[in-house]
């Protein structure tokens, strides 16, 4: 029940096809699966985002996206009978609108919205099992699927959300495969093949992946000396088998292995600081992706207020001091990568979306912090989760991606231009001929339900246990 109201709430919901991540990944998505060549020529001066090499124009992000999106390409090209070449390509015209915006929601129904869906399962596991209280996985599953950006962003092609349910089940894998499972090697693969494909998503999601495989070296180090090799070995190969598909983009589209399209980004001059943009950490930057109005974290996601003492209540328990270290760890490298970044805001962004990969973490320490609490202090706790559910729910249903001149987009776009107004992607609108309210108010009875029925069956759980 929780993987159906987490997949429905995010697949729900759009965002705009033409915003200039969604569109470069799925210019290149198209040109792959309609001509088998990477270049987007054909697409150059619908978006901002991109890299020129030798008079061509490519995507100029990690491919991963791109590559997930192909198959969708496909699928929508087979059901309508259409390819982009049969409508006229230029911005924002109605058909080429409608023929983005089916297909990156069969990319973001069925992949994005699935892997945001599965790490909310798997928090919900993971935290039940590691505090012992089945409520704390479902405020840990909760806080991270519905309770942040992480619900905006997976209505979109960006790489933010699926980054961040990838390390959510790495992390899991890892947990399960050096805990009491029977063959540890399984998990082991399943955790290298997921960061592998992380990476093959963002670039950056290395620097939040190493601390997983620290510490997955941490865990396992009690297993009998074979078991450990065998494990190494599995999650090697699993990790460099997920990195081939990257490997095969940079041959199809730039003839070598080598080159990455960022090293050709077009206007964007910040990008040849340091190495692609990255510096060093900025202490107003995170001020501002932690507390401040325009980008902050704590503005879109209250609930994480939650997390610092989170992890001092993991931390301070032996049997979870691993996992909340962990769980600090990630949650401090992708802060301060963030704070780190030329581009640090994000340009159209509502919240700091490069430090999205830890919200899985915060969530993690927050759940924590549920099973150790007192009754009032787990009230004060659900309301600060409902208020978090309900700014997400705004966002999501309207627009992830703020324009970077809006000082407080919450309240001065989100809430007051767009939301009060109507203004609303919804499932039901954009296929169905729905009014946007409409379609609104059938998502919440929808979701209502399955909410009733997750409660429902976490007391009756509870009751069956008390019993026993």
């Amino acid at each position: 029940m929780l993987l159906a109201l987490v997949w429905l709430s995010c697949a729900w919901f759009g965002s705009w096809p033409f915003n200039p991540n969604n569109a470069t990944r799925m210019f290149a998505a198209i040109a792959i699966a309609e001509t088998g060549d990477a270049r987007i020529d054909a697409f150059a001066d619908m978006t901002i985002d991109k890299a020129r090499f030798d008079g061509h124009f490519y995507l100029d992000k990690a491919p991963g996206m791109t590559l997930m999106a192909v198959p969708a390409v496909a699928l929508g090209n087979a059901l309508t009978d259409i390819r982009s070449s049969d409508v006229q390509r230029v911005f924002e015209g109605a058909g080429l609108s409608r023929y983005l915006t089916l297909r990156q929601r069969l990319v973001t129904a069925g992949l994005v919205a699935l892997l945001t869906a599965l790490a909310s399962v798997a928090l919900l596991d993971l935290v039940g099992r590691a505090t012992g209280s089945r409520g704390a996985g479902l405020f840990a599953a909760l806080a991270y699927a519905l309770g942040g950006p992480v619900w905006g962003w997976s209505t979109t092609l960006f790489g933010h959300a699926p980054v961040a349910a990838l390390l959510v089940l790495a992390t899991w894998a890892v947990w399960r495969g050096t805990g009491t499972a029977a063959r540890p090697a399984r998990h082991a693969a399943l955790a290298g093949a997921l960061l592998g494909w992380a990476l093959v998503i963002e670039y950056s999601a290395l620097l939040t992946a190493l601390p997983i495989a620290l510490w997955a070296l941490w865990r396992s180090r009690h297993l009998p000396a074979a078991d450990k090799r065998r494990c190494y070995l599995v999650a090697a190969a699993a990790g460099t088998a997920a990195l081939l598909p990257l490997i095969g983009y940079n041959l199809l589209a730039f003839g070598t292995p080598f080159r990455l399209g960022y090293s050709g980004v077009v206007g964007f001059e910040g990008m040849q600081q340091g190495l692609f943009g990255l510096t060093y950490p900025k202490l107003d930057v995170l001020y501002g992706i932690t507390f401040g109005s325009r980008r902050g974290m704590l503005w879109v996601a209250p609930v994480m207020l939650l997390a610092p003492f989170g992890f001092w209540t993991l931390m301070r328990n032996p049997a979870t001091r691993d996992l909340g270290l962990l769980a600090l760890a990630v949650t401090l490298v992708a802060f301060l990568y963030n704070a780190s970044y030329a581009y640090w805001d994000g340009g159209n962004s509502t919240g700091p979306r490069h430090a999205v990969p830890a919200l899985g973490f915060l969530a993690i320490a927050s759940g924590a912090l549920w099973a150790s609490a007192d009754r009032w202090e787990r009230a004060l706790a659900a309301l600060l989760l409902a208020a978090s559910i309900a700014i997400s729910l705004v966002i999501a249903a309207t627009e992830i991606m703020a324009p970077t001149d809006y000082q407080d987009p919450l309240r001065d776009l989100i809430w007051t231009r767009l939301f009060l107004n109507g203004q609303l992607r919804t499932l039901p609108s954009e296929f169905w001929g729905w009014q946007p309210w409409s379609g609104l108010h059938l998502y919440l009875a929808l979701a209502s339900l399955l909410c009733v029925a997750i409660l429902w069956s976490l007391r009756r759980e509870r009751r069956l246990r008390q019993h026993c």
